[in-house]
């Protein structure tokens, strides 16, 4: 079977792939740079093709909810995306396409209707994202994470798979080295790095590292150097502190597991996919939810995790180092109070083998 994979989520896309093995020809649709103007590349390029997969990058532009001062630039890219997608779906002829949200999942959506493709979508979030919102109605198969997402589809469309979670993540392959025997916090601001969380942490650096271990993803966007101005901070500490400051880029997929794994607490923005995962592991977290997330849906997925007694939410709005530093140390005190409540803690599982399943539905049903 040929298949076309959207990216925009990389998470549950590498699931897929990984649940898809060497039984599916694979091509990858999805940006090659991070950000609007920014010429780092994105987590999603390096790692897709490191692994040997075919990656088409499609020059579309953003369906943006606010104005930006790359606003009209990124709108004159939408028709050439169209265009693009066009041509590469029928240059591959897949047996069906997939996407995971993500503003490259419209043009390639469209595309695939009028090829009269078939074409199923993921829904990672508690609701709707407001790409799949708008190509539900294009969509074959729907599949969802939560049952609460199913209200906003077409019901004779949906399927309950779950929000896959990468096998590395609950199987680590590969081993990540700690060398101090301090507690571990880990820090992500996900694939594209956070640049709010990154100036808490230099905040309070220091202080963090006279009792803890940080494993700290930066990011790569270059609108703000935090990468740089982090690793300049990190040569002025002593020898001690330096070696127990481990900082990064990116973490490559077979790495994260391993790093969660050894960690205690996990630092980290609120989107559905790194929701799923924490909860999947029952990993204590600091939620610091994305105030523009769409319809609020980050500050919801945090109080959804914390609700199930695994975190404490930090809103961007009142935090300062100087309290992002108390609330860690208060949550590493009391680390032991922060367990999964069974009660609650129904989660689909095998959701990328559920997703292959309707993919392999949806090619049958097409010829």
């Amino acid at each position: 079977m040929k298949i076309v994979i959207i990216g925009g989520h990389l998470t549950p896309a590498l699931s897929v792939i990984e649940e898809l093995g060497s039984e599916a020809e694979v091509l990858y649709i999805g940006r090659k740079y991070a950000l609007e103007g920014d010429k780092a590349v994105s987590l999603e390029y390096e790692t897709i093709t490191k692994k040997g997969i075919a990656f088409c990058v499609l020059k579309t532009g953003r369906l943006q909810r606010s104005l930006t001062r790359h606003s009209l630039s990124s709108i004159a890219k939408v028709p050439l995306g169209f265009v693009q997608a066009f041509l590469i779906l029928r240059k591959f002829s897949p047996d069906v396409v997939v996407g995971f949200g993500g503003y490259v999942s419209f043009p390639v959506i469209i595309a695939a209707k009028f090829l009269k493709i078939p074409i199923v979508i993921h829904e990672q979030t508690l609701e709707v994202g407001f790409t799949n919102k708008l190509v539900s109605k294009f969509a074959d198969k729907i599949c969802i994470s939560f049952e609460s997402s199913a209200k906003y589809f077409p019901k004779e469309k949906v399927v309950l798979t779950g929000n896959p979670i990468r096998k590395t993540i609950l199987h680590p392959t590969k081993k990540f080295n700690i060398e101090s025997g301090d507690p571990v916090i880990y820090i992500t601001g996900g694939s594209l790095g956070s640049h709010f969380i990154n100036l808490l942490v230099a905040g309070c650096l220091a202080k963090l590292l006279d009792k803890y271990t940080l494993v700290h993803q930066s990011g790569a966007a270059s609108e703000f150097k935090d990468f740089e101005k982090l690793s300049i901070l990190k040569e002025g500490l002593n020898n001690s502190k330096r070696g127990k400051y481990i900082l990064s880029k990116f973490f490559s997929p077979e790495e994260i597991g391993s790093i969660i794994k050894a960690a205690s607490l996990v630092v980290s923005r609120a989107g559905a996919n790194t929701i799923s995962e924490l909860i999947v592991l029952g990993k204590p977290s600091y939620l610091i939810p994305l105030p523009i997330s769409q319809k609020n849906e980050q500050l919801k997925n945090a109080h959804f995790l914390k609700e199930l007694g695994l975190g404490e939410i930090g809103e961007q709005k009142s935090l300062s180092p100087e309290h992002f530093y108390f609330e860690i140390n208060n949550m590493m005190q009391n680390i032991g109070r922060y367990k999964l409540k069974s009660s609650k803690s129904h989660f689909p599982k095998n959701a990328a083998a559920k997703i292959v399943q309707v993919l392999y539905a949806a090619s049958k049903n097409s010829n």
